[in-house]
């Protein structure tokens, strides 16, 4: 089964976990200092919020699948519309192991499809930057770059 997945980027972590937690009803269903996520039924939709994008704002959209067939059903698909996948593979983000793939839509938007295999204790397989100068963990800025969620 499938589930939208929405991420933001936001300035201030706590305000907007207390705004989106009173827009949705219910709390976060993982939160960290910099991260939460919000698994809902209706509509359902995986959305989360971090203080790791570069810019506040919708930072990508996506689709979380259950099972590795549907993954790669819809990475085939990409692949046949020539959307130049790429970020594909194994990798930690967001606090979750993942298998995935990235693709921009003809608009310039990430757009990324995955499977969560397990939680991670780390936000990133890269390390924790001060400032927030380099691209987050989402979004792989090239087609030769791995992507880290």
């Amino acid at each position: 089964m499938k589930r939208f997945h929405i991420h933001v980027g936001v300035k201030d972590i706590h305000q907007s976990v207390q705004f989106y937690s009173t827009l949705f009803g219910q709390k976060p269903t993982k939160q960290k200092e910099d991260y939460a996520k919000w698994m809902l039924e209706d509509p359902r939709i995986n959305f989360a919020i971090s203080t790791r994008s570069n810019e506040e704002g919708v930072d990508h959209l996506g689709f979380q699948v259950d099972e590795g067939n549907e993954l790669s059903e819809l990475t085939e698909r990409l692949k046949n519309a020539d959307l130049g996948v790429y970020g594909e593979g194994t990798t930690t983000c967001c606090y979750a192991e993942s298998n995935k793939a990235w693709v921009k839509d003809p608009s310039g938007i990430a757009w990324e499809t995955y499977q969560t295999m397990a939680d991670a204790e780390v936000y990133s397989e890269k390390p924790k930057t001060p400032k927030v100068t380099t691209s987050a963990c989402c979004v792989p800025k090239t087609s030769t770059v791995k992507s880290c969620c």
